[in-house]
């Protein structure tokens, strides 16, 4: 009897004992922690890969439409270097493509009146083609009638000021996950930005360097 009472007594004090408890509630825990801490952090990375991806769109034709006078191979190929160097992190030049293009009047009357790409030079070795049109799209048609952009009409196109050119960039971003691409899958992030040029009259592309067009290719 006395080691029957001595057994239900230990028995009973660990029904009682709570020692551990939370170390144990905290395993069962963890993995769920571990998921939503993954989770917040790919939803930050993402938010901030689409800020700076806008960013970078915003900064090349906000650059490309302040040369003034005339542009050439050297001005692009500096626009295109400082959008390197404010994307270092994102690594925009290995998983992305930056389209930079020269949108124009083509001067054409009646059905064939329209915009142009008169130039179009690309940065980054991301296998993209731009969705609004390669050089020479609209020179004789009115292929491109009420300019580049998403959509059909008028109001959601971007087109030139009279007597001046557009500077429409296209960015296209395969998005790099900060842990893991099972999180949101595969993302492509695009955005699009344009600037009317500001003071220059002669919008042809030169070359007075003689540089290699290979850093921003024309995109054929």
């Amino acid at each position: 009897m006395t080691r029957l009472h001595t057994l239900r007594a230990l028995l009973r004090r660990l029904r009682r004992d709570d020692r551990g408890l939370a170390l144990i509630e905290f395993a069962f825990s963890l993995p769920v922690l571990v998921v939503l801490c993954m989770a917040g952090l790919e939803c930050a990375n993402l938010a901030l890969a689409h800020m700076r991806v806008s960013q970078v769109a915003m900064l090349v034709a906000d650059n490309a439409s302040r040369v003034r006078t005339s542009i050439d191979e050297a001005d692009v190929n500096e626009i295109m270097t400082g959008a390197d160097l404010s994307t270092n992190s994102l690594a925009l030049k290995a998983n992305g493509r930056i389209f930079l293009s020269d949108l124009e009047s083509n001067g054409k009357s009646g059905s064939n009146a329209g915009y142009y790409i008169r130039w179009q030079r690309c940065w980054g070795t991301g296998s993209f083609t731009s969705q609004y049109g390669v050089a020479g799209d609209g020179t004789n048609d009115a292929t491109l009638k009420y300019g580049m952009g998403p959509g059909t009409t008028a109001a959601t196109k971007v087109a030139p000021a009279s007597g001046t050119a557009v500077m429409f960039v296209e960015v296209a971003y395969n998005y790099q996950p900060l842990i893991t691409n099972s999180i949101f899958g595969a993302k492509v992030i695009r955005y699009t930005s344009a600037f009317n040029v500001r003071e220059r009259t002669d919008q042809a592309i030169k070359n007075a360097g003689n540089l290699a067009t290979s850093a921003t290719a024309s995109c054929s």
